[in-house]
């Protein structure tokens, strides 16, 4: 799950699955050690898993890793990519996992998909006491001047707020149990970023661009134009121009613990 809004469970990711496996970036080890770092044991539950994207990660660190995604499509993909992982249907409403069953609930660009008033109480009741709630995002470095550009030219519908660094926390700071009486259950949220970097050419980078939300629900037309003006921007930067790059990113994280 990711992007802006609220995720369905029928979704326009479900329609760019295999565009989302091959073009999303992974999440940086550090940041998910950092995200886990409290935790008192090694059960994590990747929430919205989509792909396998965050799953990934944590099977590689020796996490043991429960993935939960709603969408059919996006978990066909999972399953694909991670055989061996544990990968049930479910949702961030409704969890297919026991009370106090897992130490960590971790969610990749996609904690704000979920509906908060529904889904803080179950993560709060899949979670063993002392357990971790983490939201991570993938951000692009806006303070790297190409990165500025890219953003400006691409519009808020295909680089939004929760997507640059300049601007993550403030976007993703409300994200956890808000107003839904849980807050006392919970430490205070704490927020870090670490590097990250994906490599990419211009054109798949583009490709990157076109299975985020605010691209796959544009008119068609508007599609068109806002790609052409990537493509050009991409065109007449020299970082960008030819062969590969490394897109300069970091992982955002957002976590807090049960008390």
């Amino acid at each position: 799950m990711e992007e802006d809004g609220r995720r369905p469970h029928a979704s326009p990711f479900g329609a760019v699955a295999a565009e989302y496996a091959e073009h999303r970036p992974d999440y940086a080890p550090a940041a998910v050690r950092w995200a886990l770092e409290p935790a008192s044991g090694p059960r994590v539950l990747d929430l919205g898993a989509g792909t396998g994207k965050l799953t990934g990660t944590l099977v590689a660190l020796g996490f043991d890793v429960i993935a939960v995604e709603p969408d059919p499509a996006m978990l066909t993909e999972l399953h694909r990519a991670l055989p061996a992982v544990r990968a049930l249907p479910g949702s961030a409403e409704a969890i297919p996992l026991p009370d106090a069953s897992v130490d960590a609930v971790l969610a990749g660009n996609a904690l704000h998909w979920f509906d908060m008033a529904v889904a803080g109480p179950e993560m709060a009741r899949v979670l063993a006491p002392g357990g971790i709630l983490a939201g991570l995002w993938n951000v692009v470095d806006n303070r790297v001047d190409w990165i500025a550009g890219l953003e400006r030219v691409s519009g808020s519908a295909v680089i939004g707020p929760r997507d640059t660094f300049s601007s993550w926390r403030a976007a993703t700071a409300g994200s956890h149990l808000p107003e839904i009486g849980l807050v006392a259950q919970f430490g205070s949220p704490e927020q870090a970023e670490f590097p990250h970097g994906q490599r990419r050419t211009a054109d798949s980078l583009v490709a990157t661009l076109v299975t985020r939300a605010g691209v796959l629900v544009m008119p068609e037309r508007e599609r068109e134009v806002t790609l052409g003006r990537i493509r050009a921007f991409l065109a007449s930067r020299p970082e960008t121009t030819s062969g590969e790059f490394i897109l300069p990113m970091l992982t955002g994280v957002l976590r807090v613990r049960q008390l």
